[in-house]
């Protein structure tokens, strides 16, 4: 059987389901380490740092000489990061700071070449407009236990609750893996997809991406 093409270095269920949309095989290595963020660090700086920071792990924790592939995704609104909500009760008032307004998410992607050490990272930055959903709502969404685990207290995939209206970037870098980002960085390492990922990821999501062409042209769009 042949090796896999990448180690992704993440226990997600999400992302090891888009990441299959590409075609490529992959095997799993979560890479625990502390995800604190320093002092006066800003959003980009902290998801690219924490990104490289688990491929580098991943790779002291095998002997794969797979590229490994490692993402990091966190809510901000401004400079302050909204990361998983400790209670039900923080999970509503995250949902009440971010009705009706715009925030950010970012996602990092890092691939690492153990064998040769490189190195390529990417950033997706989206801006993310939440509808100005009722205290009902945001009672009956809390009351299923979803937001325990999200960051920002959401997720935009919620059929649901569907907490977010004009969206026009990545959603997959939502959800936490931008596939046409990851599609252009795995081109530094010759490795092109096996399927034609823009429109498993469109189909799958239900979702008529705008920025596709833009990401896989080199843009910096989100």
């Amino acid at each position: 059987m042949a090796q896999p093409i990448f180690l992704l270095a993440s226990n997600s269920p999400r992302r090891q389901q888009m990441i299959s949309w590409t075609g490529w095989t992959f095997s799993i290595r979560p890479a625990e380490l502390d995800e604190s963020q320093l002092p006066g660090e800003p959003p980009a700086d902290y998801v690219l740092r924490l990104a490289v920071a688990k491929a580098r792990a991943a790779a002291e924790q095998t002997e794969s000489s797979q590229v490994i592939l490692a993402a990091d995704t966190i809510v901000a609104d401004g400079d302050d990061l909204l990361g998983k909500p400790a209670s039900p009760e923080a999970a509503r008032q995250m949902l009440e700071r971010l009705r009706g307004r715009i925030h950010q998410v970012y996602t990092a992607l890092a691939l690492y070449d153990p064998i040769t050490q490189m190195l390529e990272t990417d950033l997706c930055v989206s801006q993310v407009p939440m509808r100005v959903y009722t205290v009902e709502e945001i009672e009956a969404y809390v009351t299923t236990g979803d937001p325990l685990d999200k960051a920002g207290a959401y997720a935009i995939q919620h059929a649901e609750f569907h907490p977010v209206e004009g969206f026009a970037g990545c959603y997959a870098s939502v959800m936490g893996l931008p596939l046409c980002h990851l599609v252009r960085t795995a081109r530094f390492f010759g490795v092109e997809p096996l399927a034609d990922v823009p429109a498993k990821c469109q189909s799958n999501l239900n979702y008529d991406c705008p920025i596709t062409a833009a990401v896989l042209r080199g843009e910096q769009v989100g």
